[in-house]
């Protein structure tokens, strides 16, 4: 039988290997996937994990719940020698391995883009995957806790300031979510008042929301600062030590919660540690058929698909596919069904997929949704957001999971309890020691 190797578990990966189970008889071929995480990350749900709207699991999806017939190896290939089709694997415990395969599909997704700017590798947290938007509405909700027992000054101040850097989808999106959780947190602490929350948005651009028209971008920016926000566009942050924050503009102020939201960069496996051929950007060449290699010069039994690849966009002659979630998860399907057409000698197709359009979560019961000359804001568009998302999470165990934390909201609102000692669980075991000592 076939090995047929799927590198990485996000959305493309995940899709791959699920339909490949279902579209491939038991005797055709194995599927193995290879990923460092137990479950694939919905992350369109993460701006909603960290206002506490979505619970943290259910934005986790179990590879093992749904992966029932893939062989599941937990750890990271590290290297791939495609004319020996041979990966390096370096597992979440023990010695690194080689992994033999017939088939690679590659779908080892983009990483955190990261700048050498001091202070963001020792004070920053990033918003890519469900423990770090856990951690940010946990550190928020601690702020709270301690915020509200001082009294005016500088401490309280830092604890109430929130910055995000980069003003792209995820950044907008987890910063008005942040904000209207901050807000509707100011009701449960009368010692707190909505003016005293510092929410800064920083974008070195001239505009936020680069996959919406100017006009809709600049809607989005004056909605923030209605709500109290601070947008800084055309500034760079200079440094974060100590969670001193320095502007470009000449702002400076510190935060205790700096979010770091600036976009992917290519992932170091596939620009650095494989014979496959890449472009200058640190991607794989995939054709539009997503095998890897040109029209010219396609390389046998590799294909790559999702943010770790450039896709060619059919829709949009001479540019790639965007990464996001609608390209991934439909790569996902339709590399799937390549692979398993080249397998049984059928005809492969091209991907083609027109964009559904652009909408956004702003906070709770606000958001923005344009397709072309249409845009639509505020709660229809918000609507529109959860309605395309509990369509779009995989499986009905998860999409029925989520509206059930979304109806006991309305009824009961959202949970505001912080968590936060969870990272350090032995903590009050220790403590319990000392004080019982003395």
């Amino acid at each position: 039988m076939r090995t047929i190797l799927v590198v990485g578990g996000g959305y493309a990966g995940f899709y791959t290997a699920w339909k490949l189970e279902k579209k491939l008889r038991r005797d055709e071929a194995r599927v193995v996937l290879v990923d460092p995480r137990p479950y694939m990350t919905y992350q369109p749900f993460l701006p909603e994990v960290l206002a506490g709207s979505v619970e943290a699991r259910h934005a986790a999806v179990s590879q093992r719940r749904h992966l029932r017939r893939t062989k599941i190896i937990s750890g990271s290939v590290v290297a791939v020698d495609h004319a020996r089709k041979t990966v390096t694997v370096r597992p979440t415990e023990g010695p690194e391995f080689d992994l033999a395969y017939d088939i690679i599909a590659v779908t080892a997704g983009a990483v955190t883009r990261k700048l050498a700017i001091p202070g963001v590798a020792e004070q920053a947290i990033g918003m890519k995957h469900v423990e770090e938007a856990v951690a940010i509405r946990d550190r928020l909700l601690t702020n709270f806790d301690r915020a509200s027992t001082l009294p005016p000054g500088a401490l309280r101040d830092r604890l109430l300031t929130a910055t995000f850097v980069g003003g792209g989808f995820s950044g907008v999106e987890g910063f008005g979510e942040l904000l209207s959780l901050a807000t509707a947190l100011t009701r449960a602490y009368p010692e707190i008042a909505p003016a005293d929350l510092r929410f800064h948005l920083v974008e070195a651009r001239d505009r936020i929301l680069p996959e919406v028209t100017d006009e809709p971008g600049r809607w989005v920016v004056r909605s923030l600062e209605k709500r109290g926000a601070r947008v800084h566009l055309n500034a760079q942050l200079m440094s974060a030590v100590d969670g001193h924050v320095v502007l470009s503009n000449g702002e400076e102020f510190d935060s205790d919660l700096i979010v770091w939201t600036v976009g992917n960069a290519a992932n170091p496996m596939v620009r650095s540690h494989t014979d496959l051929p890449i472009d200058a950007q640190g991607r794989l060449m995939v054709r539009a058929d997503l095998r890897v290699g040109t029209d010219a010069e396609p390389v046998p039994d590799a294909w790559g698909a999702g943010d770790d690849a450039a896709v060619p966009d059919l829709a949009v002659p001479g540019a790639a596919t965007v990464p996001n979630a609608q390209h991934a998860v439909r790569q996902g399907k339709l590399l799937a069904a390549n692979i398993v057409a080249s397998i049984r000698g059928g005809k492969v197709k091209p991907y083609l997929h027109h964009s559904l359009g652009t909408v956004a979560t702003l906070g709770l019961g606000r958001g923005i949704f344009q397709y072309r000359r249409i845009v639509i804001k505020g709660l229809p568009a918000w609507l529109m957001h959860r309605g395309y998302h509990v369509l779009a999470v995989p499986s009905w165990e998860r999409k029925i999971r989520v509206l059930a934390v979304w109806l006991t909201a309305v009824v009961f609102g959202r949970d505001i309890v912080s968590l936060a000692s969870v990272q350090d669980p032995r903590r009050a075991f220790v403590t319990g020691d000392e004080i019982a000592s003395r």
